[in-house]
């Protein structure tokens, strides 16, 4: 029986809902400042480490089987939201902690930075005629067979990587954070890269990789059409005309073999005023994709324009996160119903 004199125990009040979500856009844009700011680290960086981990993995489950490779996708790809869910819940008390989280974690998966430090490499390489550089540094951006490619071929790779990679890389993860918060910065990424390494086509990873190219198109279905978008609103930045831009986009966007790509890519050309698109090489397989945009082919100043223009999508995309990080959720009605169940029984045990 408990003693009616004496005093309550404290209970230790959660922050109302709106200082969560202010911390949550908060963390979006600091992960984006460190970014700009540091780029990726040299060594151990996050994402490294669980590529390293999946491939151990892999090695460890592999059979050329799509049941093997959506049950390896679950595993990885679960542990990386599930690390977000344990990080989400550990700060759900102070939003000083979950603005700190969410920012280290949205700085572990944004690639904007070092992406344009690539493109303007490639770029310099080619404007002083280094062609044998160019291709060493072109798996960096792409899987493309660099061998045999010419200075246009080069400057078209390099743009097309740039475009997709702007999605990937920046609008994907960034709007991923601001629905989903820390789970949905670290699954997205866990996705992405998966695709990136068991994906592709080849005789291994036809079966395996399925799942993680499907469910990457999945993931990836609404920030690369947002990326489109905005690369339309941002198209000034280079010398394009939103008009044209828009255009280019609607006519040539699901032209491209992959669901999103072409968005990215459709709009990039219309911006940049420049036709990409071709055979591309990928070890012994060629893949012909029809051309995107009316200009001509890209050429190594191209490279800086589309820079540019990525950082302008990139900025919009962040602002773009943040205000909906900023949106109250609605709760479903059964969570909302058990609540104000329990808040009626507090209310009427105080007056027993």
């Amino acid at each position: 029986m408990t003693d009616p004199f004496r005093p309550p125990a404290r209970r230790r009040t959660r922050p109302a809902p709106e200082s969560l979500r202010r911390a949550g856009a908060a963390g979006l844009v600091l992960g984006v400042a460190a970014d700009a700011v540091f780029g990726d680290p040299v060594r151990g960086h996050p994402v490294a480490l669980f590529g390293r981990a999946a491939a151990a993995l892999e090695r460890g489950t592999y059979a050329d089987s799509r049941a093997r490779g959506m049950a390896y996708v679950a595993a990885c790809a679960g542990a990386a939201a599930g690390l977000g869910a344990l990080a989400h819940a550990a700060t759900r008390r102070s939003p000083l902690a979950r603005a700190a989280v969410t920012a280290a974690a949205t700085w572990a998966v944004l690639g904007g930075t070092s992406l344009g430090r690539e493109g303007r490499g490639m770029a310099r390489r080619l404007e002083r005629g280094d062609l044998a550089g160019a291709r060493d540094r072109l798996s960096y951006l792409c899987a493309r067979d660099p061998a045999g490619l010419d200075e246009k071929d080069l400057a078209r790779a390099t743009v097309e990587s740039v475009a997709e990679n702007t999605s990937d890389a920046v609008v994907a993860p960034l709007l991923w954070g601001a629905v989903g918060g820390v789970p949905g910065l670290l699954g997205y990424r866990a996705i992405n890269t998966l695709d990136a390494m068991v994906g592709y086509r080849s005789p291994r990873h036809l079966r395996f990789g399925w799942a993680a190219a499907r469910l990457d198109d999945l993931v990836n279905l609404v920030p690369a059409r947002v990326t489109g978008l905005l690369t339309v609103a941002c198209a000034p930045v280079a010398g394009g005309r939103p008009g044209e831009v828009w255009r280019v986009l609607r006519r040539d966007g699901a032209r491209h073999p992959s669901p999103n790509a072409g968005r990215c890519e459709a709009a990039a050309a219309g911006a940049l005023g420049v036709r990409l698109g071709g055979a591309n090489r990928y070890g012994d397989r060629v893949e012909h994709r029809p051309e995107l945009g009316d200009g001509r082919p890209p050429r190594p100043a191209d490279i800086h324009r589309a820079v540019r223009l990525a950082a302008a999508v990139g900025l919009a995309a962040t602002a773009l996160a943040a205000g909906l990080a900023l949106l109250p959720r609605r709760r479903p009605r059964r969570i909302a119903r058990r609540r104000r169940r329990a808040e009626g029984s507090k209310k009427w045990g105080r007056g027993v």
